[in-house]
């Protein structure tokens, strides 16, 4: 089996597998400016989506160009969440050369797409080859999900992105399939993950004081998971707060797939606490200069509800911006990660406003990572989708694994 790495090797985003040049695993972007692609356009004769967000399924859509008709396989929350994202990504750059694909190919994702359930084999045809797949919880997002590839020979294991542990949205992975290779996620892989309890007494403690004090909280989330974490964690801790932007449909979305939900009922009381935002009539104005919390897209800053809200709070110290997700280097979310500052209207500004950072990471820190891998100590392991993919890979090998770290474009072969 060859495994050729189109994107997500040694960086984080466009993550693109190509199995045998014919079975292709995600095909996301990276979000940039402008956004990064795949290395190269293949034309797969199937393709496997691991979950619902941009940097795995954003690209998807492209694969449907011409005559191409490649059958796409993935959960049902992925499929609904992959048509969120492809309609966001035409509003804000359809029709340029920034964006692979229109409303057009979109629209035909209907015809080609397969759902399937976690746990239940099917067969996928392509290349002159029968690949039975079977999909395992991931335990990152409603409807992640590892991908098991078996050609009859060998056993390939795509993890995707994972947690090991419970968030209270989604319950952590404890699928471990027996596999002769494992390419696995390193995002959080020199990072020990804080108790995650603590930190959401932390950051609700936060909120609330930021609050009392007269301030307002800008909480930017991504909208496939994070909106709805940080919804069921405030309404935990009796917090109200309101939801602007992509969230707000990816909430209703997710709450009509229960099955793929840690606790609904929980949602749903989350869900009714929320106050949503509409924008009509200056309402980001006005809750801007409220002491309110506010949770909106985007989760890097790059765009969405997030920029009518920065701007308003941006110079006041008693104001405060709570970054609760992965800043990926090059986007907004980055450099006021580490500078302070933030481009506004195409002008770089000073960020008075606090800014703390939480770990509400979806997935495995170092200790997750391991406790993983340890399965698969005979397995070769291909480490991907990493800021420091190389040294994840090297400290492996000195724990007696065969761990590489496949560079973008690499082609690596892979056998029982």
């Amino acid at each position: 089996m060859e495994v050729e790495f189109l994107g997500g090797a040694r960086e984080v985003g466009r993550s693109a597998v190509l199995v045998d040049d014919a079975l292709l695993v995600d095909y996301g972007l990276l979000t940039a400016d402008p956004p990064q692609y795949p290395l190269r356009d293949p034309e797969p004769d199937a393709v496997v989506v691991s979950h619902g967000h941009l940097d795995h399924v954003g690209a998807v859509p492209a694969l449907l160009k011409g005559d191409r008709r490649p059958a796409i396989h993935w959960t049902p929350p992925t499929a609904e969440l992959a048509r969120t994202l492809a309609r966001d990504t035409l509003k804000l750059h359809g029709n340029s050369p920034l964006c692979p694909f229109s409303e057009e190919h979109v629209a035909r994702l209907g015809e080609v797409e397969e759902r399937q359930a976690y746990e239940e084999p099917f067969v996928v045809e392509a290349g002159g080859t029968a690949y039975e797949v079977t999909l395992f919880n991931a335990g990152h997002i409603p409807g992640s999900a590892h991908v098991l590839i078996d050609d009859g020979d060998t056993r390939l294991l795509y993890t995707g992105d994972f947690h090991t542990d419970d968030q209270r949205l989604v319950s952590g992975t404890t699928a471990r399939p027996d596999a002769d290779a494992v390419i696995c996620e390193s995002t959080y892989a020199d990072v020990t993950h804080e108790d995650r309890r603590a930190v959401e007494d932390r950051w609700a403690e936060r909120v609330k004081t930021a609050i009392w004090e007269g301030g307002t909280v800008v909480a930017p989330a991504f909208a496939i998971g994070r909106t709805q974490e940080l919804m069921l964690v405030a309404e935990a801790n009796d917090l109200t707060p309101y939801v602007d932007g992509m969230g707000i449909e990816v909430t209703e979305l997710v709450r009509r797939y229960p099955a793929f939900l840690r606790d609904p009922e929980a949602l749903r009381r989350a869900t009714g606490a929320a106050r949503f935002v509409t924008g009509r009539d200056g309402q980001r104005e006005r809750i801007a200069g409220d002491n309110e919390l506010i949770i909106t897209t985007s989760g890097m800053l790059a765009g969405g509800p997030v920029h009518s809200y920065l701007p308003a709070i941006r110079a006041n110290p008693t104001n405060m911006v709570t970054l609760t997700g992965y800043q990926v280097e090059g986007t907004p979310g980055r450099e006021l990660q580490e500078h302070g500052r933030l481009a506004i209207n195409g002008t770089v500004r000073p960020v008075s406003a606090r800014v703390e950072s939480f770990d509400f990471s979806a997935h495995a820190d170092r200790g997750g990572l391991e406790s993983f891998l340890d399965t698969y100590r005979g397995a070769r392991v291909l480490v991907n989708h990493g800021d420091r993919c190389e040294s994840f890979a090297a400290a492996l090998r000195e724990d007696g694994f065969d761990a590489t770290a496949p560079e973008l474009g690499e082609r690596v072969e892979v056998s029982a």
